[in-house]
């Protein structure tokens, strides 16, 4: 349900970068989503060719893998002779014409999860008001994304919750190594369950003494599920 509900994070991405070409005066701007140690460019503003697109920049590579390693902004004003970066992206980056670039990663809770790229075509250092709103505009992307995970883990409790309603025993198991209260219910009910010779009559047959056991049962795994929706509680 949650990965139906959760909007794109790249469109996250795309406004961040929108917001800081409105109020800032960035002629390139660019970034992406970062999975594991890799970074896929898909977001661009002010690009003149193709060559960024599409381009997966892997950690410790270029001006966006060290910033994705070092997890601050990281700049070089002159990207073609810069000794403080690798140069495997070089092609695509100067045939756009970039020389000064800023790249500011998107961390939520320690893990790069995307990355914001300013670029200058001239020599001019990166810092000021375009340095400012870039690392502000990272900032509150990476809250926007913690905000979607928590939203995400919320619906997750609600699903197993609902699941929970349908076999109450299923969803109270997935509780018994966090919760010993759910722990001793559900071994109880499962106790009272196990022994299928409680209930020997046929249907038609069918005692007092039969009722009752099931009335117990149905009793313990009622108790097992409230202690397991007062845990998720």
């Amino acid at each position: 349900m949650s990965s139906l509900l959760r909007p794109r994070d790249t469109d996250a991405v795309r406004a961040a970068l929108r917001r800081v070409a409105a109020e800032g005066d960035v002629p390139v701007l660019f970034g992406g989503e970062v999975h594991e140690d890799a970074l896929l460019l898909s977001e661009f503003v002010g690009t003149r060719t193709a060559g960024l697109r599409g381009l997966v920049v892997r950690s410790n590579s270029g001006l966006g893998g060290a910033t994705m390693v070092a997890g601050r902004p990281l700049s070089v004003s002159d990207y073609r002779n810069a000794a403080s970066i690798t140069h495997d992206y070089d092609a695509p980056v100067l045939t756009e014409g970039i020389r000064s670039v800023l790249a500011v990663p998107v961390v939520v809770d320690g893990v790069p999860r995307a990355m914001l790229y300013g670029a200058y075509r001239s020599g001019a250092p990166f810092g000021g008001l375009a340095a400012d709103l870039m690392v502000g505009s990272a900032r509150r992307l990476a809250h926007e994304l913690r905000v979607r995970d928590e939203v995400d883990r919320r619906m997750r409790l609600l699903e197993a919750r609902a699941a929970g309603a349908a076999n109450p025993v299923i969803a109270a198991g997935t509780a018994t190594a966090a919760h010993p209260a759910a722990t001793s219910a559900i071994s109880t009910a499962s106790s009272a369950v196990a022994p299928s010779n409680q209930v020997k009559a046929p249907l038609w047959t069918v005692s007092e003494s039969d009722i009752a056991a099931v009335a117990k049962v149905e009793d313990r795994m009622a108790r097992a599920f409230e202690a397991t929706s007062a845990y998720l509680d």
